[in-house]
């Protein structure tokens, strides 16, 4: 990773917004959503970006207070991991989104491409430039990636699924270069649906995220889960597409691990890449103690040197109780520390 230390600590991507900038019920009502949803904010949107900066320097005080190694902006700029970018870009109908199903069937709004598929402007590089500024910690941004975007889109241009996600591919490599530019330790980018469409992935998932991640330096991730816990209650307890990115450029593998119970045996499917572990479960209330985290890590290290272990939650804290959230990666930092202390001794 980006320091040194042992079995580092880091968040996924999202944490939970504060209720004074974002209507949690709304939220929660709802899917994650694939297009816009300004109704969301609280705030007017000529004070909205300054709320945000305050917003995200709570988030990241959370993370420096609880002792997290490797921080990143909770993505409080966004009303889910996806939509900020993926509607930023050109090519776009904004004003009139199509509806298809979801991974579980469900309708959806997602965005219609009605042309090329361009980065017209920079869209998360301010928000690195800003974490950056406020902490001397490691960073890490994330950025959703080309070939889920692709799955939540609607194509009424390109006609050929490797097209699109070639195109999604070429913009998210500017905007990762970008990302790189400003300030940022490691870039994450999040391909859920690659687990959800497992034989369209292993025919274009490992060269959109090559393309995506084409000439970046330094630790890059991919993360893989099952979905939000809030949305996708039992999940399968293995991955359907996991030991193929062994074979892709990222540095890292993302995965959840203790919602879904997963084996942890399928670390020695990516001998070669830093994991990046999920050690809690979501889709619980309930805040781990550290000697359950300490478990769950001691199993993946049953399967994985602890030179290549990263800890982190499951997937996104964006829907939790923020005491919750907060007690939760504290109890992780600690968990850690109890693992680091073991190994040491």
């Amino acid at each position: 990773m980006a320091q040194e230390k042992l079995l580092p600590t880091t968040f996924v991507g999202s944490y939970p917004q504060p209720d004074w900038l974002v209507d949690k019920e709304m939220l929660l009502s709802k899917g994650p959503p694939r297009v816009r949803m300004s109704q969301v904010w609280r705030i007017p949107e000529e004070r909205l970006e300054e709320a945000q900066d305050d917003a995200t320097l709570v988030a990241l005080h959370d993370q420096e207070r609880a002792g997290i190694d490797i921080v990143g902006d909770g993505e409080i700029r966004r009303e889910s991991y996806f939509n900020r970018f993926a509607n930023a870009l050109e090519g776009i109908d904004l004003d009139n989104p199509a509806t298809v199903p979801n991974r579980t069937g469900k309708p959806t709004q997602v965005p219609r491409v009605v042309g090329p598929i361009r980065r017209a402007r920079a869209v998360q590089v301010r928000d690195v430039e800003f974490l950056r500024a406020h902490t001397t910690r490691p960073i890490k941004i994330t950025i959703p990636g080309a070939f889920t975007m692709a799955k939540l889109a609607l194509d009424e241009y390109y006609g050929d699924m490797e097209a699109l996600i070639m195109a999604y591919a070429d913009a998210l490599n500017e905007e990762v270069h970008g990302l790189k530019a400003a300030g940022a330790d490691i870039i994450q980018i999040d391909e859920p649906y690659m687990q959800a469409n497992a034989e369209e992935a292993r025919r274009y998932g490992i060269a959109a995220i090559d393309r995506a991640l084409h000439g970046v330096d330094g630790t890059t991730v991919v993360h893989l889960c099952f979905g939000y816990a809030y949305v996708v209650k039992d999940k399968p307890s293995g991955y359907s597409f996991l030991p193929e990115l062994e074979a892709c450029c990222a540095t890292a593998i993302s995965i959840e691990a203790a919602q879904p119970k997963l084996d942890p045996g399928i670390l020695a499917a990516l001998p070669s890449k830093q994991v990046m572990f999920g050690v809690l479960d979501l889709g619980s209330q309930a805040v781990e103690t550290p000697e359950q985290v300490a478990a769950r890590l001691r199993g993946a290290l049953a399967h994985i040197a602890p030179e290549r272990l990263i800890v982190a939650p499951d997937c996104g804290m964006k829907y939790l109780p923020r005491a919750t959230a907060f007690g939760k990666i504290q109890a992780m930092v600690k968990g850690a520390d109890i693992i680091r202390r073991e190994l040491q001794s």
